[in-house]
């Protein structure tokens, strides 16, 4: 389909039970249009959440986000529906870099080095094939990698947004938690941006009727202030292009965001494949090229001062959903994405979501981002009985999330995500070699134990 020349599925209108319409086919243009639409608001909060949490404009990041679609889907020849988005497993990487002195330049300039890296990673894997992603990274690493990144953003959530405003935060994790756990379908994937629009509808009420709060602003300093500063919103135009900047190079900075490499290639490894089972087109010969296409976008997102692109687990939720998987309509919604980026006011209005929604919010985001790596366990049924899965991990998780840090000069120390994840990767993979090497079986550390707990809770009372 290397024309997206779209073939009209059936009438257009309407679908059989159990019926899909296919990447290469479409419903009429304005029911894609309203599929489109459909892509955005379920993206819309995911994709303005990381950069307001990374300090970069969200508006660019929307526009940045429909560029980068377009992008994956020419370069993947529309086999691939996916929407890229803004990445949220930066944030705790722009968490770090900012203690360190760094600015938004500093950190699109890491996210760019990080999305060249991804696209060199995705041409040796479109070159040597898929099981290439198993063989250096195991369910055991990237599990392992993932989790850190998440629980390594345990105390941005915990001091940083939620004393801003600790009822609203809580109101806005319990609403978000209920939209999540209760509701169904479609709803209950945008259950987040569900989150915001409480957690902001609250904060102005509580505006209107309870006046300023004391607490912390987002600068760290205690002071009566507004839950909810409109002044940037007022000074705002309606139409507008986004605050370009430059990025520019940190090596330290670099460190710190290169182990995020594994969680994206990982990522899009399962996405390529949950779209390639729902689609009934195995992917795997498009893998390497997605990989490809994401970096390549992610070079060029950061390049103008956008955050990286990933693709989205929300759209393909929709798809699930509506079992509509034509780009078309992933199309209509880059449009939309566009034109959306270039409202200044509706960025602003985005960027001005209280402290207090965002710790609420952030509570259960990271905590989601951390157990996805114990989702990656489970799923291949990762032995953590066996010491060459338990040890790297388990020493990895502590130093990455407890912060341990290992000096080298006065001027250079790896610490936080990127030691841990040296520790994780080179752990596992020297340790295979040198137990292969010894000739020594790698016997379970903690069968009888086990074996023991098992037979006195198995026997009857």
């Amino acid at each position: 389909m290397a024309s997206f020349g779209w073939k009209l599925h059936g009438d257009g209108k309407h679908l059989e039970p159990g019926e899909v319409v296919k990447p290469g086919e479409r419903l009429t243009w304005g029911r894609t249009i309203g599929l489109g639409a459909q892509h955005v608001v379920s993206m819309i909060g995911a994709c303005f959440v990381a950069p307001v949490l990374m300090g970069l404009d969200p508006g660019l990041a929307l526009m940045a986000s429909g560029v980068a679609t377009v992008l994956f889907l020419v370069m993947t020849r529309g086999r691939v529906p996916s929407y890229l988005g803004s990445s949220l497993s930066f944030v705790g990487v722009s968490a770090v870099i900012a203690g360190q002195g760094g600015d938004a330049g500093t950190l699109t300039g890491a996210m760019l080095v990080v999305g060249a890296c991804l696209a060199g990673c995705g041409i040796a894997i479109h070159v040597l094939g898929a099981r290439v992603i198993h063989a250096v990274l195991p369910p055991v690493v990237t599990g392992a990698v993932v989790m850190l990144i998440g629980f390594n953003l345990a105390p941005v959530a915990a001091s940083t947004y939620w004393p801003q405003d600790q009822w609203t935060a809580l109101a806005t994790m319990l609403f978000t938690g209920l939209a999540l756990v209760v509701l169904r379908g479609f709803w209950s994937r945008i259950a987040i941006f569900l989150g915001l629009v409480f957690g902001y509808g609250l904060s102005w009420i509580l505006d209107l009727t309870a006046g300023k709060i004391h607490s912390v602003d987002g600068s760290g300093k205690s002071t009566d202030h507004w839950r909810i500063d409109f002044s940037g919103v007022e000074k705002a135009d309606w139409i507008g292009i986004p605050q370009f900047h430059t990025p520019n190079f940190s090596v330290s900075a670099i460190l710190v965001a290169l182990p995020v490499l594994v969680a994206l290639v990982a990522e899009n490894a399962g996405h390529v494949k949950a779209v390639g089972e729902m689609t009934g087109d195995p992917l795997d010969d498009k893998m390497g090229m997605a990989i490809v296409a994401d970096g390549t976008a992610s070079v060029l997102s950061t390049a103008v001062g956008g955050p990286a692109t990933t693709t989205y687990a929300e759209n393909i939720g929709v798809m699930a959903a509506t079992r509509v998987y034509s780009t078309a309509a992933y199309s209509a919604a880059a449009a939309f994405a566009l034109l959306f980026g270039l409202c200044p006011k509706f960025g602003a209005v985005v960027a001005a979501i209280p402290g207090g929604v965002l710790g609420g919010i952030t509570v259960i985001l990271y905590g989601m981002i951390g157990l996805l790596g114990a989702q990656i366990w489970v799923r291949n049924k990762v032995d953590f009985t066996v010491p060459l899965n338990l040890v790297p991990a388990a020493a990895g998780i502590i130093i990455g999330i407890g912060g341990v840090s290992l000096k080298f000069t006065d001027d250079f120390e790896l610490n936080g995500i990127a030691l841990g994840t040296l520790i994780v990767l080179t752990g596992y993979h020297a340790l295979r070699w040198l137990s292969r090497t010894a000739g020594r079986p790698n016997t379970p550390l903690l069968d009888g134990g086990t074996s023991e707990y098992e037979r006195s809770t198995s026997e009857p009372a």
